[in-house]
């Protein structure tokens, strides 16, 4: 049985067909689509045929396949310049919870289409870089 936010996934009922896409390519693991709300031409969605909502629940294997199909898209799109996007929950602006992939074409740098991003860039000490890095392969 499937649990309620698998049931209620706007991304699965879009896999299943029950709520029709702009579908690009499909593939046994893969969907993709274009984005019906884009931020520019060709924005394009790589999704999961798995429901998981974030990236680390997601099987390798779908993943070994998504990064190929964003790539294909990319060509196919045409556009120079492009961001492949993916959020993981709500703080990180994950709207729909499902991994998905959004491969958005850049037009040009002064086009305010496209993906508009801050970099609000950190300046951690050497030692509190070298710590955290001990930290990190610790987990590993």
């Amino acid at each position: 049985m499937a649990s309620k936010s698998l049931a209620s996934c706007i991304f699965c009922k879009i896999i299943k067909g029950e709520i029709p896409s702009l579908k690009l390519i499909e593939t046994d693991l893969s969907f993709s689509f274009l984005d019906i709300g884009p931020l520019s031409k060709g924005h394009a969605l790589v999704i999961p045929k798995y429901h998981a909502e974030k990236l680390h629940e997601l099987p390798d294997e779908y993943l070994a396949e998504a990064m190929p199909i964003a790539k294909k898209l990319a060509l196919a799109i045409g556009a120079p310049d492009y961001n492949i996007l993916q959020n993981n929950g709500k703080n990180a602006h994950q709207v729909v919870p499902h991994v998905h992939f959004h491969v958005i074409p850049k037009p040009s740098e002064s086009s305010e289409s496209g993906l508009v991003i801050g970099w609000p860039a950190q300046s951690p000490s050497k030692e509190e870089l070298a710590k955290l890095q001990e930290e990190i392969k610790g987990k590993l």
